[in-house]
């Protein structure tokens, strides 16, 4: 962040020109200067007269701070045939163990598993996300554990080693994504963009973790549906494409309409589904017997009293011989086998970490994937390699958008795109071009008197107090 920033913030923070000299003076020190460009948190506007430094030089915690769309089949075809500012340079007397170790990285994990007691996980790991500077969001339930967290490599290490001292959890399902010098300096607060936090282009916000308690960690509405128990047969990237390429293969992609509207996997069936929850009522309606066939054929059964193996045969769609299915990182379609296999598929198989494995492992010259993959964080998508797409967000509907979208009439940065325009009433894109407002104003949405009474309102409320209690005194 330039100076002319940070002095600009110190004043409001500090309230007067000889406090501010006073402050620039102490934080002149290289320990002091270290620790205050390293911990962005401990750097932000404040209403309170409270020392700018809230953490001691000694705390364990400050060694933690420093478009084109792809081709769709059909099922019935299947059966046919920015550049951001660099950091500001600081003298550090204690230089990091390695530069690898202080680097961010992005990392997805999950794992199934019997986890009824999983409450009592949610304080323990929220705390200690909060104390290594640790962002992301996590998702705790009975069938186990779900989340992407963001932060450096030592922190995540961490956070990740105390989830699997829990032996149900152990052997995490892991993908790790690379984060750019860019982001990682937008992420430790040195942009002139993001006066009071990470802003809006950062993986995550650095200041903010979410650990979060559900009925299921990916939710598809079937209880009865356990990996634990049945899961479809892994594939590694490497043998993906051969799989894929077996004409008695129908591969599915398990994810949602605004997903796989930026990229799939060459001749993948789209469900078109906009939420996990709809895929069993996609799988009934293309494999089940229908429902009058199955009437009538209970009814000949009666009259006949003989076996109708060949009439149900009959009145069945044709079944794939073979199914493949994937997604972003795996814990949706390993949801998804298990439940096609109650269903009495077969030969149901998945790909092994997801669509980012495949595009972290396979180079681009031999993929079959077409698009870009959108990711749930702020990168929005990424391609071969990892390595961030050219797709943006909307943050009016939380959908990807591209280059061709935004310049569409329907787009209004931060209310509305060519996606949701015509679904918002006047009033919620007001609201969020309020938001918006605010944004552009202070950096995070609600100002900086957020969660707080602002300074003006409790000096007025103090005063009236005092009055009162001097009128009633008197």
């Amino acid at each position: 962040m330039p100076m002319l920033s940070i002095s600009y913030h110190m004043m409001l923070r500090c309230g007067s020109p000889l406090l501010l000299a006073l402050r620039m003076l102490s934080s002149s020190s290289p320990s002091s200067s270290s620790l205050f460009f390293s911990n962005p948190k401990l750097y932000h506007l404040n209403s309170s007269p409270q020392p700018l430094f809230v953490l001691p030089f000694n705390s364990p915690l400050s060694g933690f701070c420093a478009s084109s769309h792809p081709q769709r089949m059909t099922l019935s075809m299947c059966f046919s045939a920015t550049t951001g500012a660099d950091p500001i340079p600081t003298s550090d007397p204690h230089p990091p163990q390695s530069s690898d170790s202080q680097s961010l990285v992005v990392v997805s994990f999950y794992k199934f598993a019997d986890f009824p007691d999983h409450a009592d996980l949610r304080k323990p790991l929220r705390q200690l996300c909060q104390d290594l500077y640790v962002s992301g969001g996590i998702i705790l339930a009975r069938e186990g554990i779900n989340g992407s967290i963001c932060g450096t490599r030592e922190s995540v290490e961490r956070v990740l080693m105390f989830i699997q001292t829990n032996d149900r959890l152990k052997g995490l399902r892991q993908i790790e994504s690379p984060v750019s010098p860019e982001q990682e300096a937008i992420h430790h607060g040195h942009s002139s963009s993001s006066p009071l936090a990470a802003g809006e282009d950062a993986p995550f916000r650095w200041d903010h973790v979410r650990v979060k308690l559900k009925k299921e960690i990916v939710t598809l509405g079937m209880p009865d549906v356990s990996p634990i128990e049945k899961v479809g047969k892994y594939v590694s990237p490497g043998d993906w494409n051969a799989l894929i390429s077996d004409p008695d293969t129908v591969v599915i992609d398990v994810r949602n309409n605004y997903e796989t509207r930026i990229g799939m996997f060459k001749g993948a069936v789209d469900p078109c589904t906009t939420a996990f929850r709809d895929f069993p009522f996609w799988v009934e309606e293309q494999f089940q017997p229908d429902a009058a066939n199955v009437e009538h054929a209970e009814m000949e059964k009666e009259r006949s009293n003989e076996s109708i193996n060949e009439d149900a045969e009959i009145s069945k769609p044709k079944m794939p011989k073979r199914v493949a299915m994937y997604c972003t990182g795996g814990i949706r379609c390993e949801k998804a086998t298990s439940f096609m296999l109650s269903k009495g598929f077969e030969e149901v198989y998945h790909l092994k970490g997801g669509i980012l494995k495949y595009l972290e492992e396979i180079p681009k010259t031999e993929s079959l994937w077409e698009g870009e993959c959108f990711v749930f964080d702020k990168r929005v998508a990424v391609e071969h390699g990892l390595i961030q797409g050219n797709f943006k967000l909307c943050y009016g509907c939380k959908q990807p958008v591209s280059d061709a979208d935004m310049e569409a009439p329907e787009w209004e940065y931060g209310v509305s795109c060519p996606y949701c325009y015509s679904t918002k009433s006047e009033e919620e894109k007001e609201r969020a071009r309020a938001r918006q407002r605010q944004f552009e104003a202070w950096g995070i949405i609600g100002g900086p008197d957020k969660g707080r009474r602002p300074a003006a309102k409790a000096d007025s409320i103090k005063s009236d107090q005092i009055q009162t209690n001097d009128s009633a005194s008197a």
